[in-house]
């Protein structure tokens, strides 16, 4: 059964196992992180982990039971209880409700972890599978976007105060 984790130190091969397994379909409907992403990809983790520790974001990677990264779910510009939602899934997993189920389970972990009232995300106007996500999460359009310099759309979500 798949696990969302809290991105540390020794998830570091199985990230990049996992977006150099998936680079081509993912630059199929966002824009390609590109080769430096890549050749840097040990300073950039660190860097996350830092920024992670800062407060300012809060990265999460949901594993499989083999200890493969199935996707990355992250929770960017977190202030005055707002956050932005990017994430990505496993082509091989995709399709299947993987990445709407873990959405749903991060907007519960933003609001009792993070404290989080709402979240916002954008998604290009080629990306639908990311559209229907968002609105099977409970995400309302609310405007344009430009995710990766692509015209898109703003999808926001108010999560329910932690009882």
């Amino acid at each position: 059964m798949p696990n969302l984790q809290r991105l540390h130190a020794d998830h570091a091969p199985a990230v990049l196992a996992f977006e150099l397994a998936n680079r081509a379909y993912f630059a199929a409907s966002i824009s390609d992180r590109g080769d430096d992403y890549f050749s840097h990809f040990a300073d950039r983790f660190s860097a996350l982990l830092a920024e992670q520790e800062s407060g300012l974001c809060a990265f999460y990677v949901l594993v499989a039971d083999d200890g493969s990264v199935l996707g990355r779910f992250n929770l960017v510009d977190i202030e005055h209880c707002t956050a932005e939602l990017g994430y990505r899934v496993a082509q091989h997993v995709a399709g299947r409700g993987v990445a709407t189920a873990t959405v749903l389970e991060l907007c519960q972990l933003a609001a009792t972890q993070h404290g989080l009232q709402t979240i916002k995300a954008g998604a290009s106007h080629e990306n639908t599978a990311s559209q229907r996500v968002l609105a099977k999460a409970g995400f309302l359009p609310i405007g344009p976007a430009a995710p990766g310099g692509k015209p898109g759309t703003w999808y926001q979500r108010h999560l329910l105060p932690p009882a």
